[in-house]
């Protein structure tokens, strides 16, 4: 536990210090390119644990908060009201406010597209060291009385068209499903079935899908099953439901009542419906089939809600060992074709982070599903520990929503600045300093009410 905690706050300071630190060199680097002189440029907040003054003459912060930084530039305060009057006559050239509009327009701008050129980088990257990898979205069971099995797909279609995009492989399925979520209307999807030649159509009708979820399972709550895993126990929990009933480690669970098992998720899903029922459990063990009086005793979700325990756990299961052949796709680039799909993942996944901030302004997802400091820690020492490929793709797909995020058109982000400068392009005026000191306290209220929505989703989540 405690090592794991040492590991979740490492990765979120070494996640956050790229992120940062990327971000403010946009910045700094086109603030330079322009003339401008910069003060300071910081990495973090708070005490400064490390200053020094470059060649330059611009002081270097690293800071032990890493939750942002900032650019101190001359005849710019960090509030975005312009300082003119403090500025020295011998250096106002040199000052952001004396810059022609275009040029402050490409300062402030330069902070998240330094964000999504990283997720381009980073993806061209993966690309050419690891192509395109993934297994084939052939379903492995539909769940019965599910909307897709009501729709009318079933076990060993497979998936190859969501509303009328191409889907090659799982993580396609999923990107498609998320952009659906919390709308009403048909979804349509073609599929080929097990044994066919040619897709068919399939539609399946939402009605605000998932809108209510704070960790919707696209994938789960359609009906669809990817993967199969063996209804095989590796062990009992001393004292459970298990233990007492005699189910044994290696026993494969056949049928519990009624009902035919034939994946653990299947199993899992039939115990936690039935808490303090007695259940005719047949498994195979070894060359027997042995039948057992299993009842689940009564547990809480994380939810709150009741459930039935049993106190076992899954053997261990080789995915890519168990697919059939053909399953696993590939897709290999070279440093020049690595580019182009680089760059549509990453206007993809923008529109994706786009579409779902306007999806949770009007309701139609909800706001549990703001993540914080705490959340980003957690999923950014599991992604290190799965390897560099993972972590990388989890730092690209944080660092869009970064640069989207801070274009949003309101005071105190970069988006809030560029809209001030686009009204003076109109107006050929700056905007009163009373109107942008106004719109700092909104932005500033509105920015700490959505981190503290955020800090509260992430305790929410461990509690």
């Amino acid at each position: 536990m405690a090592q794991q905690l040492v590991i979740n706050i490492l990765a979120l300071i070494v996640t956050l210090g790229i992120l940062v630190t990327i971000h403010e060199f946009g910045h700094f680097w086109v603030a330079r390119r322009c003339g401008v002189k910069v003060l300071r440029f910081s990495i973090g907040f708070g005490k400064a644990v490390k200053t020094w003054v470059g060649r330059d003459g611009t002081e270097y912060v690293i800071a032990p908060i890493p939750l942002g930084g900032y650019v101190k530039m001359l005849g710019k305060e960090d509030a975005s009201v312009a300082d003119a009057n403090s500025v020295p006559e011998s250096e106002k050239h040199l000052s952001f406010s004396s810059k022609p509009i275009w040029q402050r327009m490409a300062i402030v701008a330069a902070g998240p597209v330094a964000n999504f050129l990283l997720a381009i980088m980073v993806f061209w990257l993966l690309n050419v060291i690891y192509g395109l990898t993934g297994t084939a979205p052939i379903l492995s069971n539909v769940v019965a009385d599910s909307p897709a099995y009501k729709a009318g797909l079933r076990a060993g279609d497979e998936l190859v068209a969501i509303d009328g995009v191409e889907t090659s492989i799982w993580e396609q399925v999923t990107m498609q499903l998320l952009a659906r979520l919390g709308e009403t209307g048909d979804l349509n999807i073609q599929a080929v079935p097990a044994g066919a030649a040619s897709p068919r159509d399939y539609v399946i009708p939402l009605q605000s899908w998932e809108s209510d979820n704070a960790e919707p399972n696209p994938l789960g709550s359609l009906g669809f099953v990817q993967y199969e895993i063996p209804p095989v126990i590796e062990g009992v929990v001393a004292g459970g439901a298990a233990e007492a009933s005699g189910l044994q480690a290696g026993d494969r669970i056949l049928s519990a009542g009624n009902n035919a098992i034939t994946g653990w998720v299947q199993w899992v899903e039939l115990v936690r419906a039935s808490p303090l029922v007695p259940l005719a459990v047949t498994v195979q063990r070894d060359t027997e089939v042995v039948i057992v009086m299993l009842t689940p005793q009564p547990g809480v979700a994380e939810d709150g809600s009741h459930i039935g325990v049993i106190g076992a756990y899954v053997r261990e299961f080789d995915l890519y060992a168990s697919l059939p052949e053909g399953s696993l796709r590939q897709v290999n680039y070279n440093v020049i074709t690595a580019f182009l799909p680089a760059l549509q993942e990453t206007w993809d996944k923008s529109v994706f982070v786009l579409d779902s901030i306007k999806k949770m302004v009007v309701g139609l997802i909800s706001v549990k599903n703001i993540s914080g400091p705490i959340t980003i820690a957690q999923v950014a020492g599991e992604t290190a520990s799965y390897g560099l490929e993972v972590y990388l793709g989890f730092l690209a797909v944080l660092s869009i929503s970064l640069g989207v995020m801070n274009l949003l058109p309101i005071p105190v982000l970069d988006g809030g600045h560029l809209l001030y400068y686009a009204i003076e392009a109109v107006i050929r005026r700056p905007v009163p300093e009373r109107v942008q000191a106004m719109g700092l306290q909104l932005g500033l209220l509105l920015i700490s009410g959505i981190m503290v929505l955020a800090v509260y989703n992430d305790v929410s989540r461990l509690l």
